[in-house]
């Protein structure tokens, strides 16, 4: 088992010990269902896709909100009680400490996203939708909260404060979100590069229709691994100071 795994073994065990995860995760999900049901449901006779779609707008928006939360703790934690020095006196690569941090918030992270799969169920209990459209939201949904795991990691290795960690992901993500406002008082090229740039308003809507492009894919992926790429070299100057 290489060193990533066995780091991100150790971490996803950590998030299953600890009351913290669980709290976040039961909280959000009480707020989710409360917001499903107001915002959702609530909005009177809708056809079966649009309360589909609805969910997975109310959830992508959570998502971003929530993945902060679950990451501020990999590298803040570390180095707040002193054990980074542990890490960086073992035989593992800057880069497997950052990959093996983010696999195991990410699976954490995957099952608290799974664990909603009942509210699109209900939605058979009147109506009828498409399986294909539930599949491309959640894929959806797995690669906002990729990126913004990875943003969340970003921000986790830059502090010794969890606080200030969660804070600083927030503001990364906000500040890819609101690309979309430059772009509208911006003209193009600029305006093009700014919707290209932001985390949800350009490349978001197609999943939670149902509809799935490459190029939504790949930009997902991408800030993923500009983040986590941009982690590593956080931790190798941290390493050398």
């Amino acid at each position: 088992m290489s060193a990533a795994l066995l780091i991100a073994r150790r971490e996803f065990a950590a998030y299953l010990r600890t009351w913290l995860g669980y709290l976040i995760t039961a909280g959000v999900l009480a707020v989710w269902g409360v917001m499903f049901n107001a915002f959702v449901l609530g909005r009177g006779p809708l056809r079966s896709s649009e309360v589909l779609g609805s969910f997975f707008w109310v959830t992508s928006g959570l998502i971003m909100v929530v993945a902060p939360l679950f990451s501020m703790r990999l590298l803040a934690e570390e180095r707040n009680t002193g054990t980074i020095h542990l890490l960086y006196s073992s035989p593992v690569r800057d880069g497997e400490i950052i990959l093996g941090k983010f696999l195991a918030c990410y699976g954490f992270f995957a099952l608290f996203v799974l664990s909603t799969l009942y509210m699109p169920a209900l939605i058979f209990v009147n109506g009828k939708v498409s399986l294909g459209h539930i599949a491309a939201g959640y894929l959806g949904l797995m690669l906002i909260g990729a990126a913004s795991v990875a943003l969340g990691v970003l921000a986790s290795s830059l502090t010794k404060s969890q606080v200030v960690s969660a804070i600083l992901a927030g503001c990364f993500i906000a500040l890819l979100v609101l690309c979309w406002t430059l772009a509208r008082v911006t003209e193009r090229p600029l305006s093009d590069v700014f919707n290209s740039l932001a985390l949800w308003n350009e490349h978001f809507p197609p999943f939670q229709h149902g509809v799935v492009h490459l190029r939504d894919v790949v930009y997902y992926l991408a800030v993923t691994y500009v983040a986590l790429f941009a982690s590593t070299r956080v931790l190798e100057a941290r390493r050398w100071r």
